[in-house]
C-alpha cells in the first residue's frame, strides 16, 4: 500500500503547478507562501529571491509543510497532498541544472526570464506525507514516511 500511495504523491506533484508552502519565523509565527514548483519523484524544487521572508524563515527553521490540491472540487471528490519536509538550498551544480530543466519543462515561459543571481534554488525533501482521497470517505488520508 505504501508504494501505491507514494506513486499517487509523485503523480499529484507532477499534475499540479502550485503549492502552498508553510514556514515559521523566529517568533513562531506561521506564514504560507504560494509557490510555483517542479518535482523529481517526491522531492520539490522552487526558486525565490534571496531576501524574501520565506528564505529568512527557512534559514531559521528548515522544516516546512506544504499542500497541493485543486481549487475547484466537490468536497467528497477532494484529492491532494499534505507534505512535511526539510528545505535546503541547492548548491550542487548538476542538481541545480536538473531542477532548472524540470522547471522549464513545467513552465516553458521561464526560459524568457532574465537570470538573476539574487535568487536561490531550494529543494524540499519529504519526511512525511499524506495523500488525501475523500472519494474513500470524508477526511480519508493515507500517510507515508520517507
Amino acid at each position: 500500500m505504501s508504494d501505491d500511495i507514494k506513486q499517487k504523491i509523485v503523480d499529484c506533484l507532477k499534475e499540479h503547478k502550485w503549492l502552498n508552502l508553510g514556514t515559521v519565523d523566529r517568533d513562531g509565527k506561521p506564514m504560507v507562501h504560494t509557490m510555483a514548483y517542479a518535482s523529481d519523484g517526491a522531492v520539490i524544487y522552487f526558486g525565490t529571491g534571496k531576501d524574501t521572508r520565506k528564505v529568512a524563515n527557512m534559514a531559521n527553521n528548515p522544516y516546512v509543510a506544504c499542500t497541493v490540491d485543486d481549487d475547484e472540487v466537490e468536497v467528497m471528490a477532494i484529492t491532494g497532498l499534505q507534505l512535511e519536509g526539510k528545505a535546503s538550498v541547492v548548491t550542487d551544480e548538476n542538481e541545480a541544472g536538473k531542477a532548472y530543466g524540470l522547471m522549464l519543462e513545467k513552465f516553458p515561459f521561464m526560459a524568457e526570464l532574465p537570470t538573476e543571481s539574487e535568487n536561490l534554488l531550494f529543494k524540499v525533501e519529504p519526511v512525511k506525507a499524506y495523500y488525501l482521497d475523500y472519494t474513500k470517505g470524508f477526511s480519508h488520508r493515507d500517510m507515508v514516511t520517507y
